[in-house]
């Protein structure tokens, strides 16, 4: 069910706030920056797992006892893990970015996210000091709230669920990125 960010970022508005951009995260499955990295280590921890797993089967199979039962099992963690990171986080990410909403008022930033329940988070403009705008030749791109590092690039859209929220805030993959950068630091000028 798709729903309109201006109706999801207006119930948090407070009286008299006004909305002066509301938007989403790109949808779909996307590739960042960081996937230079995180598909080749993706892709060896999961075929050495899944071939740990295949030798542990067919190893222990004619082992006595509980051998034969514990190699087996020790090893379905670390394939879970890889199946995780070589084709769950796509759809982890895109599913994350479905469920997450920004807004801009003419008072703060606020970003609404969360895969099982929502969570708020609310940037006064007054006092928001560093916003810092990374655009692609398309014209998307994100919006960084907070001083960035380097690792902020591994964070947002990252390659473990959770890991975004040691990242400075941000617009993650929005279209007319640079637009809605004008709009905050306008907004800001008359705050």
């Amino acid at each position: 069910m798709f729903q309109q960010p201006e109706n999801i970022i207006s119930q948090q508005l407070a009286q008299g706030e006004r909305l002066l951009w509301a938007g989403q995260p790109r949808r779909g499955i996307r590739l960042r920056a960081q996937d230079a990295f995180f598909i080749p280590f993706s892709l060896m921890w999961g075929g050495f797992a899944i071939f740990w797993e295949y030798s542990a089967i067919t190893q222990t199979s004619h082992a006595p006892g509980p051998v034969a039962v514990i190699f087996p099992l020790f090893g379905l963690p670390f394939v879970a893990v890889g199946l995780y990171l070589i084709f769950g986080r796509f759809f982890a990410d895109a599913h994350n970015r479905s469920r997450t909403f920004y807004g801009v008022t003419n008072e703060r930033i606020i970003i609404i996210s969360g895969i099982f329940s929502h969570q708020t988070k609310s940037l006064q403009l007054r006092t928001l000091t560093d916003v810092s705008l990374t655009q692609r030749a398309n014209g998307s791109g994100t919006i960084t709230f907070g001083p960035t590092n380097i690792m902020n690039g591994f964070s947002p859209g990252g390659g473990w669920p959770g890991s975004g929220r040691y990242a400075a805030p941000s617009f993650d993959l929005i279209e007319k990125a640079k637009d809605v950068y004008d709009i905050i630091r306008s907004a800001q000028r008359t705050t």
